[in-house]
């Protein structure tokens, strides 16, 4: 099944996607999109949902994620396109849960920032509690599916210590989106086709098959070092074409530009990129 989130910041309702594409209410259901909640609407009878009217927002399609965990480099061909050694382990590191936003809201340029970029990835969401996970049971601890789009800015990634996190947690930099898929309608994780434009032109063309790491391995890894909770995201690492690579010169998101990313069976994003506005205390998700 497809799930997904609708309505302004703050204050989304649950709904399912159908086999048309039309988003349908769940409120009837349920209170908002969680793991906890998709045992039990795997019985709804979509046709029983009344569609929802109009052109919906979307937003984060599951509510309740604890912590975001990402793996860089691994695809090899975006290692060496960034002049980085191919992993030999996994590289980990934690994107900002204030980072979250819709899978079509805008993404602001941070304050400065010169060197904004983009990435598709394959985000995993977490079903039950993994710790210590052996790989032939990995699977068996996903939810569901989905897409994010890692944006990073890389003068503050790489040129401002070692910390990673400075250039990947900036405000809007992880929209998510636009459905949750539910595993069983994934046949092979490690086989879909992914994409990413910008203002029409092709940047990024993968595949999952290519990873170098793949996600059983990935969640078998991580959970040695992080325990990882229902509803938690991984984000899996982005095939080449980010701007940072581009040849002869690097290019990078400014305002006005526009992002169209999407994953086979995961539907698409498209985001357009504006400046940095003081947000208050705004949900982003």
């Amino acid at each position: 099944m497809k799930f997904c989130r609708f309505g302004p910041r703050g204050q989304e309702k649950p709904g399912l996607v159908d086999s048309d594409g039309m988003v349908r209410d769940l409120s009837g259901h349920v209170a908002d999109i969680t793991v906890d909640a998709l045992a039990r609407l795997a019985a709804v009878d979509p046709a029983s949902l009344p569609v929802v009217e109009g052109a919906a927002r979307l937003g984060v399609p599951v509510k309740g994620i604890g912590k975001i965990v990402a793996i860089g480099l691994n695809y090899e061909d975006h290692a060496i396109e960034s002049n980085l050694p191919i992993p030999t382990e996994p590289v980990m590191f934690m994107k900002a849960l204030s980072s979250l936003t819709g899978p079509n809201d805008e993404v602001m340029i941070p304050r400065g920032s010169t060197h904004t970029d983009w990435e598709v990835e394959l985000g995993v969401v977490i079903g039950k509690t993994a710790r210590y996970v052996e790989e032939a049971d990995a699977l068996d601890h996903v939810a569901g599916f989905t897409i994010a789009n890692d944006v990073s800015e890389r003068f503050n990634q790489k040129q401002r210590g070692s910390q990673w996190s400075k250039g990947k947690g900036h405000d809007t930099f992880c929209p998510v989106g636009p459905w949750l898929v539910t595993k069983d309608e994934i046949a092979d994780c490690q086989e879909l086709d992914m994409f990413l434009d910008v203002n029409g032109e092709r940047m990024q063309t993968g595949n999952t098959r290519t990873m170098i790491f793949n996600v059983r391995q990935i969640i078998a890894y991580v959970s040695q070092y992080v325990t990882l909770y229902p509803g938690d995201l991984l984000i899996t690492g982005t095939p080449p074409g980010v701007g940072e690579g581009k040849k002869p010169q690097s290019i990078f998101l400014k305002t006005g530009d526009t992002m169209r990313l999407g994953i086979a069976g995961l539907g698409e994003q498209q985001q357009q990129v504006v400046a940095w506005r003081h947000l208050g205390d705004e949900v982003l998700g």
